[in-house]
């Protein structure tokens, strides 16, 4: 209890953000299989599911940057009601149409509308929280999202075979509830005044550009470059590599295999997302970002050692969950603490895309080696290119340090 009481006295607001990621996350069913749907369901090479994903990828680079610019220029509860009015409509087609190519095509539109409410999310609940507040919003916000995955994955894998079309009716009837929620019951988002004095980096600049405002602070780029490949190591291994892997060792049961550990890495953020908020406060950004990194890749090679035992996969989850748990704790915070407000949306949408571009690059090239060598060479890529990470992660830790002085001096 006294782990939650940590969240006690946020805005009103905040909290029905929370519930809705809670009934928006109910209906995550899908994304979680998408690889499995397209190599199983519609017969894809494991190359042609990579090159999908691309492709989906280079798609979603404009929209992620114009979802950026709407959430700086427009209200953002009426952005969010708005794309997710559309990305319902689109489950509920997808869960009446026989499977096919055309429904992966109104599966992705959907998931388009989905990104581009992204940084307006995520503007949402930096501006309805202080600085000193930050940490504790983001981390209910991500432990609501999570709490509603602890049984959707697995859900999605018992529905996998034979009733597919349930899970996407399933993720539009949640995702509507949520739109509901979200519309009657925010009322205000204005944003909170902050006091400290740290909080001068994020005074609105109305007149400034993008990239002045890049220019003016150049760790942010490689912050950006940083978040790049922590975002696309997370996504070809997480999202490629593991279900390809257990695909491989188990077969069409890959994917209740796949259900049930989504399930236990929602599960282990519900714990584990409060218990190192309160354990880790007093560490800085880049340190839980440095840490955050070091655990998913020691994940990581717990998968790639495991070999079929399915208790190492297991834990390897818990081990790799931390990791991103510290990750999400440090990742967004950064970003609201160093980026002045008038450019949050826009400065969170370039860095996305860079996260994007990164992910295709490395998600085209893993397709090209799938086709070729061993699964288990291309775990040893992905451990080599996050010790590359760790390295960058160190220096942004030492150059942040002198960019932004004031966000180091003790609480």
């Amino acid at each position: 209890m006294k782990l939650l009481n940590q969240y006690r006295g946020l805005r009103r607001e905040l909290y029905i953000v929370f519930w809705g990621r809670v009934v928006t996350a109910m209906g995550g069913l899908i994304w979680p299989m998408l690889t499995l749907i397209l190599k199983n369901k519609l017969g894809y090479s494991a190359k042609e599911v990579a090159n999908l994903m691309i492709l989906v990828g280079i798609i979603l680079l404009p929209c992620t940057l114009i979802g950026g610019k709407l959430a700086d220029r427009f209200n953002k509860k009426n952005i969010i009601v708005i794309c997710d009015l559309v990305t319902v409509a689109g489950y509920l087609l997808c869960a009446v149409l026989p499977m096919s190519r055309f429904l992966v095509v109104i599966f992705c539109i959907s998931g388009i509308f989905a990104q581009i409410e992204s940084p307006s999310y995520d503007t949402l609940v930096a501006n309805l929280s202080t600085q000193e507040e930050r940490e504790r919003a983001y981390s209910l916000n991500y432990m609501g999202m999570n709490l509603g995955l602890v049984l959707a994955p697995t859900l999605g894998g018992l529905l996998f075979e034979n009733h597919l079309s349930l899970a996407f009716f399933i993720s539009g009837a949640a995702t509507f509830s949520s739109t509901v929620l979200i519309f009657f019951f925010i009322k205000d988002i204005t944003p909170s005044r902050n006091t400290t004095v740290a909080g001068q980096y994020e005074e609105a600049l109305e007149n400034a550009s993008t990239r002045e405002v890049f220019s003016t602070a150049p760790v942010l780029v490689l912050f950006a470059l940083c978040m790049g490949f922590v975002s696309a190591l997370y996504q070809i291994g997480n999202g490629y590599m593991l279900p390809m892997t257990l695909e491989q060792l188990f077969g069409s049961k890959g994917a209740l295999v796949l259900g049930t550990l989504t399930s236990v890495n929602a599960l282990v953020v519900i714990i584990g997302t409060p218990l190192c908020t309160g354990l880790f406060e007093r560490v800085k950004d880049t340190g839980k970002l440095l840490l955050g990194e070091l655990l998913q890749m020691l994940g990581f090679a717990g998968v790639m050692l495991a070999g079929g035992r399915l208790a190492v996969y297991y834990a390897s989850m818990v081990v790799f969950t931390f990791g991103e748990i510290l990750n999400t704790l440090g990742n967004k915070p950064y970003i609201t603490k160093r980026v002045p407000s008038s450019h949050r949306g826009r400065i969170s949408s370039v860095i996305t895309v860079s996260s994007m571009l990164l992910q295709g690059l490395c998600l085209s090239f893993a397709g090209f080696l799938s086709e070729r060598i061993d699964l288990p060479y291309i775990w040893f890529g992905i451990l080599a290119l996050g010790g590359i990470n760790l390295l960058l992660l160190a220096l942004l830790r030492k150059r942040d340090r002198a960019q932004y002085p004031l966000l180091y001096q003790a609480k």
